[in-house]
């Protein structure tokens, strides 16, 4: 009697006009797509995915999470209980108990999402304005309470004017799509994030080499002549290195060449420049950035987001920027909580010398053991270890021993940059970070990181 055979791989028909293809997968002991040997990109980025039924790309995505999870290597949209603490009781995927970890995964630099003095301003607004806008903020949704938020970051940024959207994601999109057209085109640091590059879909774009103003020049000379308006896009501080941009020599650049710059301040609003102004206050260079933009939800502590620029400019994407003309006005308890949190940052009385005390610490202790944490010079670390299945065994490993760190696996960062981002912020004592970076030169021996 034969035995029949186990399959060793999955397969889905691909649907290309011209021949019938295929779509082949090794299969894990446990039966599913084999976490370690594919990464997100097999099933969001491949281009034969366009070929695939959704069903099949669903399938597809869906058994390699299997696949993750039943090795309790699936260590995303863990769920906390009690909101971003610095020590957050934070559920265990695999065990369903309730773990205490020292929050080493949020963008809530200086912990103002935990602030009671904020929590007093929101409850004053709610009294007065209830919760949601009820309309779009060219018709009923225009409020007092979002006016003088933007009058806040306006200031801060020294910019003549700011309208706010419902999200960091909406005001990059919306900028961008709301100026280019089709003769225009944005020109990005090839590490900018996501929500300004999608900001460019359907219309012209380029990349630059990573903080590198002569690649920028070889880039504009290259595109001179062949479009009308040409803007330059960058990160104040870029999300997954922690680096600072090197905008002085950008802008020079930029500017010789007759194009805009924008510049997304999302990391670097509370953290760098005078009392958290942010880069361009860092490098002295009010005045002459375009646009900035940014979002309330990191050391702000809410959520939202907003773009600074001339009042001719503002003017024009209040009609222009259609993630702006057509989202309902942000949540007002929102609104209350960011404009608070941004006095507080401008009054210097937000933590900003506490985060930096730690900001040093971490990188003093990280470097002194070894590990590659690039440039990062700010609150956000990356232990690049180059390696997607090492990247998940060691947040793992920090996840047994309460730290909840992100591992960032390819194809979010190139393959041989793959990390562990952890992030610091202004509310953990040097003993906690001490435990901490203890575990990390521990297990980082162990898995020959360093």
């Amino acid at each position: 009697m034969s035995l029949k055979s186990i399959p060793t791989k999955k397969h889905y028909h691909l649907f290309d006009d011209h021949q019938i293809d295929h779509m082949y997968f090794d299969i894990s002991p446990a039966g599913e797509i084999d976490a370690n040997k594919y990464s997100l990109y097999n099933f969001t980025g491949d281009p034969k995915l366009e070929y695939a039924e959704w069903d099949s790309r669903m399938d597809m995505m869906n058994s390699w999470f299997s696949d993750m999870k039943k090795s309790n290597r699936f260590l995303y949209e863990r769920e906390s209980i009690d909101g971003s603490k610095v020590v957050s009781k934070v559920i265990d995927p695999e065990t369903r108990e309730v773990r205490e970890m020292l929050n080493f995964a949020s963008n809530d630099y200086l912990n103002l999402t935990q602030d009671k003095r904020i929590w007093e301003k929101v409850n004053e607004v709610v009294s007065q304005y209830g919760g949601g806008a009820g309309g779009a903020p060219l018709l009923s949704g225009t409020m007092g309470i979002i006016r003088e938020l933007q009058e806040q970051i306006s200031t801060m940024k020294a910019m003549e004017a700011s309208i706010v959207y419902t999200s960091g994601y909406a005001a990059n999109i919306g900028t961008i799509s709301g100026l280019l057209g089709h003769k225009d085109i944005a020109i990005y640091d090839m590490f900018s994030h996501a929500s300004l590059i999608d900001g460019s879909k359907g219309s012209n774009k380029k990349f630059f080499a990573h903080n590198d103003p002569a690649s920028l020049d070889k880039v504009l000379k290259s595109v001179q002549n062949k479009f009308i308006n040409k803007l330059v896009v960058v990160d104040g501080v870029y999300s997954m290195d922690g680096d600072i941009c090197n905008l002085p020599e950008i802008l020079d650049v930029a500017h010789y060449y007759g194009a805009w710059v924008l510049v997304d301040e999302a990391h670097a609003t509370g953290v760098i420049g005078k009392n958290g102004k942010g880069t361009v206050d860092y490098f002295g260079l009010e005045g002459k950035v375009d646009i900035i933009t940014g979002t309330l939800s990191k050391s702000v502590g809410a959520v939202g987001g907003f773009v600074s620029a001339s009042q001719k400019l503002i003017n024009y994407l209040k009609y222009s920027s259609r993630s702006y003309m057509f989202s309902t006005s942000p949540y007002l308890p929102a609104v209350a909580a960011a404009l608070e949190g941004l006095k507080l940052i401008e009054k210097n009385e937000a933590g900003q010398d506490k985060l930096w005390d730690n900001i040093q610490y971490v990188k003093d202790r990280l470097l002194k053991a070894g590990f590659n944490i690039g440039n990062a010079e700010t609150a956000i670390f990356p232990i690049i270890i180059g390696d997607d299945n090492k990247v998940k065994e060691m947040t793992y490993k920090l996840h047994q021993r309460n730290i909840f760190v992100n591992p960032v696996p390819y194809p979010a960062v190139p393959r041989k940059l793959t990390r562990v981002r952890m992030t610091v912020t202004a509310g953990f004592s040097f003993e906690q970070l001490d435990y901490t970076l203890n575990q990390i030169e521990e297990i980082g021996r162990e898995l020959g990181i360093i």
